[in-house]
């Protein structure tokens, strides 16, 4: 896995690992500005963006690699871990806190992929999430796993969400925000695309991190 660091010009105890959506690269987000407008603020926030192939993402391989390579070893030199991503990204930093709560300090999401419609549909079937009992086959499947997560009692790390309302994943986006009454969530114009993206890691430089405590 490719992982470009790009540490803060100040100290820093804060690593948000970003992880891509798909047919991204850590260039796009260096390419959007992202690096940039965390240097303007002069944020005290390290940077270590996965390049993921799809690939490691079908056959499983993807957040094991991401724990071991990044997560793990971070932990000995940062006080808090973020864990952010985009669309696919945003998915799998969710699965992942759902697997690994210890990882994750906080979650930063733009436009997190919330399933496909046979899952999100599913669920609505069955009355909405509260009244969902999932299936052990449902349960094998990442996307069911994670909606599971979302209907638990676990304890849900401080979250952002940010969207553009013409999002085509708007609908479920909106319902996953939902299961996370604790999230700081925001809609915006726009569709699935950078302008949104963009903006909304500009206003999360701007607000800094959240203070909430897991609940």
């Amino acid at each position: 896995m490719n992982v470009v660091r790009h540490p803060a010009g100040v100290p820093a105890e804060t690593l948000l690992v970003l992880l891509p959506g798909a047919y991204m690269t850590p260039q796009h987000f260096v390419d959007a500005g992202f690096v940039a407008a965390r240097d303007t603020r002069c944020a005290a926030l390290d940077l270590a963006i996965a390049g993921i192939d799809l690939a490691d993402i079908t056959d499983g391989s993807a957040l094991p690699a991401v724990r071991a390579e990044i997560l793990l070893p971070a932990r000995r030199d940062y006080r808090s871990l973020w864990l952010g991503g985009i669309s696919l990204g945003g998915f799998l930093a969710l699965l992942h806190a759902a697997r690994h709560p210890e990882d994750v300090d906080g979650l930063c999401l733009f436009a997190p992929y919330p399933g496909s419609r046979i899952t999100t549909g599913a669920i609505a079937a069955a009355g909405g999430l509260a009244a969902w009992q999932p299936t052990a086959e449902q349960l094998a499947d990442p996307e069911f796993e994670l909606w599971a997560w979302l209907q638990s009692g676990a304890a849900k790390p401080p979250t952002r969400i940010d969207y553009g309302r013409d999002d085509r994943f708007a609908d479920g986006i909106a319902q996953l925000a939902a299961a996370l009454p604790q999230a700081a969530t925001r809609s915006r114009p726009g569709g699935h695309d950078w302008p949104v993206w963009t903006a909304a890691w500009n206003d999360f430089l701007a607000a800094g991190l959240p203070a909430a405590e897991p609940v």
